[in-house]
């Protein structure tokens, strides 16, 4: 237990007694270092929600009512754990995803700009370049290149 004597000037001084166990009975059930990172536990929820709905438009209040917290709140403590603010990760999920969906020729580039969440193929394609440092179409054929040339066992330049 900690004592805390608090005073303030003309006034009597307040003794307060806080617990050094992060939730002893009686107090209310938030543990202390919750304050000032996200749980992994919420940390994990949320993420999951975000690679689950990447087709849609996701704000900062709904991703904080995920992990019931104001969306200042969740947004802070997102960034301090991941090193990232929420929109920044999420368009970077986005992008992750879309490489997955690139290497296979079955979809078109607009398809998979509106299934990861793009509102136009453009913008996927201003986004994707700027992250990935190349286009989607240039992406896509270095990949599916690169997947034959190893998947029909030819040469890859490498002897």
């Amino acid at each position: 237990m900690t004592t805390a004597q608090l005073t303030s000037p003309g006034s009597t001084a307040l003794v307060v007694t806080v617990p050094d166990e992060p939730n002893p009975e009686g107090w209310p059930g938030r543990a202390h270092r919750e304050s000032g990172t996200l749980p992994l536990s919420r940390l994990r929820r949320v993420t999951d929600h975000i690679r689950e709905h990447l087709d849609k438009d996701l704000t900062l209040a709904q991703l904080g009512a995920v992990v019931h917290m104001s969306p200042y709140h969740f947004a802070r403590l997102f960034q301090r754990r991941t090193g990232l603010p929420p929109h920044r990760f999420v368009v970077r999920a986005r992008i992750d995803h879309a490489t997955t969906l690139l290497a296979a020729p079955e979809l078109s580039i607009a398809r998979i700009s509106h299934v990861v969440g793009f509102r136009t193929p453009s913008h996927f394609s201003t986004v994707f370049r700027r992250i990935v440092g190349a286009t989607p179409s240039e992406y896509r054929a270095r990949v599916l290149r690169t997947g034959r040339s190893h998947g029909e066992g030819g040469r890859d330049g490498m002897e």
